[in-house]
């Protein structure tokens, strides 16, 4: 069941179209993270959803109830919707408990109740109910301003980036934990986010918007291993894209021939494949000829240290006239343990099949 329904939502500012005909579903109980480079209408769309701005034209409908009608809305205060911004926009003059318990009537019995329920929820210690904002860390601060919005019992919550600020290991935490508040909560979430790890990990249903235009949604998974074009492909993380010529159910590369997913599609293709695919080893065989079945070569050229995974840079040996041959080297991911030197002679392998990218002329918005 659809609690959400988007339709043809559009918004200009001026001659910046903002927003150009999104339309977008939600199921309840589900989080859905939309994605996209900073100025592709992500908090607008948010800030649509939650009244806080209008709509030149199109529907929103929650829960059977319009609550867009282009111009025309219902007011923020009205819709049922929770809402955490990126610096969780707590009171600093209010106490931990007063912030939570901000929408709860102070005459309603059941408040210091609810407000103790509500910070069990979201895994933060009752003594802290004493203190200020100040006095919490940044990760503390998001859930409580999870906490608030929550008090007010909305059908939907919308988080506008709520994780950007913190570090990185903190920002890990985090969003589990607030993962599982909404998960306890049976809440309807949608998040907004430039961080495509983080949009993968926490939601059901990922979003990609670009340039005001929606242009792939479905499961973390399907996002990542068949996107519909380069673009969203290297968008979504580290990806190799290259020319290939199909037939016979592989393709024929500058890596070899490779096993493709389920296509009857034959002749000139680009094809993605992620960095873990790809694997390799020192070769033992040098510089002998390139286009056996144990693999092609490359010369590895840069290495950059990342801790425990390294990026390394590597040119492949491929013969002239060779499909898809390029000098243009391969960004490959290893340990830092088995990370080859530079001017190394590594054997190159392919892992699974490779992902053909639909026709151009069907790099449609979808």
């Amino acid at each position: 069941m659809n609690l959400l329904e988007v339709q043809g939502i559009r918004r200009r500012y001026g001659n910046v179209t903002a927003l150009d005909g999104v339309d977008l579903t939600v199921r309840a109980g589900s989080r859905t993270a939309v994605v996209g480079p900073s100025g592709s209408g992500k908090t607008t769309l948010l800030r649509i959803i939650a009244g806080f701005d209008a709509a030149d034209a199109g529907k929103i409908i929650l829960a059977g109830h319009v609550l867009t009608n282009g111009p025309q809305a219902v007011p923020a205060h009205r819709r049922g919707i929770g809402y955490v911004a990126q610096d969780g926009a707590l009171f600093p003059h209010l106490s931990i408990a007063d912030n939570i318990g901000f929408a709860i009537p102070r005459r309603d019995p059941a408040r210091d109740a609810r407000i103790a329920e509500l910070m069990s929820l979201v895994e933060l210690d009752p003594e802290m109910l004493r203190r200020r904002p100040d006095e919490l860390s940044g990760g503390q601060q998001q859930r409580v301003a999870l906490a608030r919005a929550l008090a007010r019992q909305p059908q939907l919550m919308l988080l506008d980036e709520p994780f950007s600020a913190l570090d990185t290991s903190l920002r890990a935490s985090t969003r589990k934990a607030v993962a599982r508040v909404l998960d306890a909560a049976r809440m309807t979430t949608i998040l907004v986010t430039h961080d495509q790890i983080e949009a993968l990990s926490f939601a059901d249903q990922v979003a990609v918007l670009r340039e005001g235009r929606l242009l792939q949604v479905g499961p973390p998974s399907e996002l990542y291993l068949r996107p519909s074009d380069p673009v969203i492909a290297e968008f979504m993380g580290h990806a190799i894209v290259l020319p290939a010529h199909l037939g016979d159910g592989v393709a024929d590369c500058a890596l070899g021939r490779i096993p493709i997913e389920n296509c009857d599609r034959r002749g000139a293709a680009q094809i993605m494949l992620r960095p873990e695919q790809v694997k390799f080893v020192v070769s033992e065989r040098g510089s002998q000829t390139i286009g056996e079945s144990w693999g092609c070569l490359g010369k590895v050229v840069e290495i950059e240290f990342g801790g425990s995974i390294c990026t390394v840079a590597v040119r492949l040996l491929a013969a002239a006239g060779k499909i898809g041959a390029t000098r243009e080297p391969l960004l490959l991911l290893a340990s830092p343990i088995a990370t080859p030197r530079p001017g190394a002679i590594v054997r190159i392998t392919v892992i699974g099949e490779a992902h053909v990218f639909p026709k151009q002329d069907d790099w449609s918005i979808k």
